[in-house]
């Protein structure tokens, strides 16, 4: 009602001035006050009702255009700023289409606490410090350096074998979620491969708890690093038939691991 009445009021102060008879103003002034004559007829009333679709038609299609307007830009504007930051696990350096933030080396618990913490850690190279006490205190978590242990592999993989394991953490823009997903090397329709990997955890008879982890599958390693000193270890993951379909899945089969990004 408000909405007619400022659209009444406007066609009102447009029309001052206009000295025919018979004029929207003519025609609005009585419709207001009470006072059409019914002399007008239907013909003025009819104009009258056309002058004012006439306008509100103009009015819903300038405000559709700006509706529209409006969502494209918060749209684009929401694209342009998604971003995401991955760790690209076993390599020295991101893909070529990402931005490296650091590159460093993978930590984490030893293999044999069962107080271990679970997941690894991409550690920066140049660590700074706070208040601190050098020497082991004894009540205390530890992060040690992880090797690979990829001796009973095939292919390149035994050379890396208790080889200390780097690690580079990844930006990419444009992008609004990363995933990794077991047992591909492609990613699903609509998403982006950052990397190919095959899926590594901890050794299955050990007693600390690991998570699964996505390892280049052309992986770096650590200059000076081939030592058998142990700490967070990975090997690789096969299939083991029975609650696990087979198939689609092969026994003993090694898993590959696809970590995609997407739009």
């Amino acid at each position: 009602m408000l909405a007619l009445f400022l659209v009444l009021e406007f066609l009102l102060h447009t029309t001052q001035g206009e000295p025919q008879t018979g004029s929207c103003k003519d025609i609005l002034q009585g419709y207001l006050t009470g006072q059409l004559s019914s002399a007008l007829g239907a013909y003025q009333v009819e104009a009258l009702r056309r002058e004012f679709k006439s306008f509100t038609d103009v009015i819903e299609e300038s405000m559709k255009r700006f509706k529209e307007q409006v969502n494209a830009s918060i749209q684009e504007e929401g694209v342009r700023n998604k971003n995401i930051v991955y760790i690209r696990w076993g390599k020295k350096m991101c893909p070529s289409h990402a931005k490296e933030i650091y590159s460093g080396f993978v930590g984490g618990s030893h293999y044999s606490h069962t107080g271990a913490a679970v997941d690894p850690l991409c550690l920066p190279k140049d660590p700074e410090w706070e208040v601190h006490n050098d020497g082991n205190d004894g009540a205390m978590a530890y992060v040690y350096g992880a090797e690979y242990e990829t001796n009973t592999f095939t292919n390149h993989f035994p050379l890396l074998h208790e080889h200390d394991v780097p690690c580079a953490v990844c930006f990419v823009q444009n992008r609004s979620v990363v995933k990794a997903f077991p047992a591909r090397k492609t990613c699903y329709k609509g998403w982006n491969l950052e990397y190919q990997s095959y899926l590594m955890a901890g050794y299955y008879n050990h007693s600390a708890a690991t998570t699964y982890t996505c390892v280049d599958k052309n992986p770096d390693t650590l200059h000076g690093g081939h030592a058998n000193k142990n700490g967070y270890l990975f090997y690789f993951v096969e299939a083991q038939c029975g609650s696990l379909k087979c198939p689609p899945y092969v026994q003993g089969r090694e898993l590959l691991c696809a970590v995609c990004s997407k739009k």
